[in-house]
């Protein structure tokens, strides 16, 4: 029969109606009984009269999360009888037939919000359950609601959508493939894609002038709070004819500001959109993933200290942090602050509190007046402040205080869920140092990807010969980052097999090893490949901080667990040694 959605209006007072759903509660007050039934739109509360014996007697029987329909008239509550909290408190339904069907064990995890919640292990364990709660219902409906809107606005601006493949070729792109072994071709592998960066640029090359999918992509990665394991869905776009970073960026801003303000309901911390390279963000904020929320900027202290007798200072580089309010930090707390450092590689950790006019510190002693004057008026500390001190080779102290600044921020609670920051990273660096590169040497690797074009083309990777040159070389490549999270990384594409060539022969890769690993694009780009550029959002992590938690496996119907783990479902798991005969694979036992 057609039943009536719980939250929808019911009719009119004295209608039948029919509806179904799961039992939410169930209460015997004085002779009768009352149910409020969920379903995914909300409650509705269902009246049991005794008059009705069969009927009754059947909901005596109900417990939480039977599954039943019932069928009855709408009625107005009594005065001083409605429940404001729900959309119709002030109706309910006097039920006159009811079926069960289907019955519930006793609940290993909670169904509802409300009271108790359950553990993270047995809500992944029992995630079909774990589902019901409203507000893993309203989750799952706003994402789809998301995606609708991620839709609607590639299909307005000409975008056309393309399935690209899942069984791929394997790539080094940074993370592990998850290799598949082919049957019919023995000893051979597919991988499952960490991105259709190869297939969308191919598309350009074969005439498509903008492509997007929302796109699974998969990765061998160790889970973290902002990442899943294994699996992800990115919106993944490319536009032909772009030879300009920046005009990927304006296309793609209009979005992203609408799913904040719009969507979301939340505050834009600025109105336009700040583009940071990403020397400056790793200078100011000791990461290319900075949180714009909250101040605390490194501050650069190293002429200050060019001719100190303080040996901690006499150092490549000092930078310094102040902490508003930071004085008031107990010894212990401090310590606790220092741990954080020497985990990131300091040996220490110095510093300054700002006390009724005068500066306290173990290391005061050590430092000149002037030195003192210098870092005051340098950090901008006022009385009550405090003053964090890295001192070592330059990368390090930005990677400590930049860490330094995170924990900070967390323990005052600078970080309004309400607000968000957007940023672009650009200008990356084309190369870096790597200690362990593809080749299983150390020295330069490309600092992102082998696909980003470097700014100036071909001529700059020739001219540059040393390999400080080559590590001054920048890639029109840019991330956004939302709230301290990069949530997207695009670039404009190197798709000239001459450049190819060159931007791996700048790092000993031999002409062989390109054509092995990039033979089909390289074959593509000899055909009239037009420049082109796109980017990809993870929209795991976007909607995760749209929606305001801190972990991604919230946002997510049926993720695996912190190991990697599916719990519901069992797996990883063992296969059938048939399978792995078919395969010609044998498990090798490590000792």
């Amino acid at each position: 029969m057609d039943r009536m959605l719980a939250n929808e209006t019911l009719g009119e007072i004295g209608q039948a109606v029919s509806v179904a759903g799961w039992v939410n509660t169930r209460r015997d007050h004085g002779g009768v009984i009352f149910v409020d039934l969920r379903d995914q739109t909300g409650l509705v509360q269902l009246v049991f009269n005794p008059d009705r014996t069969e009927i009754f007697k059947l909901a005596e029987t109900l417990r939480d999360e039977f599954c039943i329909s019932a069928r009855g008239t709408v009625r107005e509550r009594g005065v001083g009888l409605e429940n404001p909290n729900i959309t119709t408190g002030k109706i309910e339904i006097i039920v006159e037939d009811l079926e069960i069907l289907n019955k519930s064990e006793p609940l290993p995890v909670a169904t509802r919000d409300e009271g108790q919640s359950s553990g993270e292990e047995m809500r992944l364990k029992y995630r079909f359950l774990d589902l019901r709660r409203t507000s893993m219902q309203k989750m799952i409906q706003r994402r789809a609601q998301f995606n609708k809107i991620i839709r609607g606005y590639m299909d307005e601006h000409d975008f056309v959508e393309v399935a690209t493949p899942i069984l791929a070729n394997s790539s080094p792109e940074g993370a592990r493939d998850f290799l598949i072994p082919s049957r019919i071709h023995e000893g051979k592998f597919y991988a499952l894609p960490q991105a259709p960066q190869q297939f969308k640029q191919l598309l350009m090359v074969g005439g498509l002038p903008r492509y997007y999918q929302i796109a699974a992509c998969f990765r061998d990665e160790d889970p973290r709070a902002d990442r899943l394991y294994g699996e992800f869905y990115q919106l993944d776009l490319e536009m032909s004819f772009v030879d300009d970073g920046e005009i990927v960026r304006r296309m793609v801003e209009p979005l992203m500001i609408d799913l904040v303000t719009n969507f979301a309901k939340k505050k834009l911390l600025t109105k336009e959109i700040p583009r940071i390279p990403y020397v400056e963000a790793m200078e100011k904020y000791g990461t290319d993933k900075p949180d714009l929320r909250y101040a605390m900027e490194l501050i650069d202290l190293t002429e200050t200290f060019a001719e100190t007798n303080f040996k901690v200072f006499q150092t490549d580089c000092v930078k310094a942090i102040c902490v508003k309010n930071g004085a008031n930090l107990s010894r212990s707390q401090i310590d606790q602050f220092t741990e954080i450092a020497k985990n990131e590689g300091a040996g220490g950790l110095a510093y300054l509190t700002l006390e009724n006019g005068e500066i306290k510190s173990p290391i005061a002693k050590f430092l000149s007046e002037k030195e003192l004057q210098e870092i005051t008026e340098k950090t901008g500390a006022r009385d009550g402040d405090a003053i964090f001190f890295g001192a070592d080779e330059r990368a390090k102290v930005n990677k400590i205080l930049g860490n330094l600044r995170i924990e900070f921020a967390d323990f005052y609670k600078l970080k309004n869920p309400d607000e968000i920051a957007l940023a672009w990273i650009v200008d990356f660096p084309f190369y870096e140092f790597d200690e362990n590169n593809w080749l299983g040497r150390g020295g330069l690797e490309f600092g992102h990807n082998p696909f980003s074009m470097p700014k100036g083309g071909l001529k700059v990777l020739r001219n540059a010969k040393t390999d400080a040159e080559k590590l001054s070389i920048v890639a029109d490549q840019y991330d956004m980052v939302m709230n301290g999270y990069e949530v997207c990384s695009g670039a404009v594409r190197n798709h000239s097999p001459e450049i190819m060539y060159a931007a791996f022969g700048a790092i000993n890769y031999d002409k062989k090893y390109v054509e092995e690993k990039f033979g089909a694009m390289l074959s593509a780009f000899k055909f009239g490949a037009p420049p082109h550029a796109g980017c990809a959002f993870g929209l795991d992590r976007i909607f995760m901080v749209l929606m305001g938690t801190e972990n991604i496996r919230d946002v997510v119907a049926f993720p695996k667990n912190g190991s990697g783990v599916d719990v519901m479902m069992g797996s990883p798991s063992t296969v059938d040694k048939k399978q792995l005969d078919e395969l010609s694979i044998k498990n090798i036992e490590k000792s």
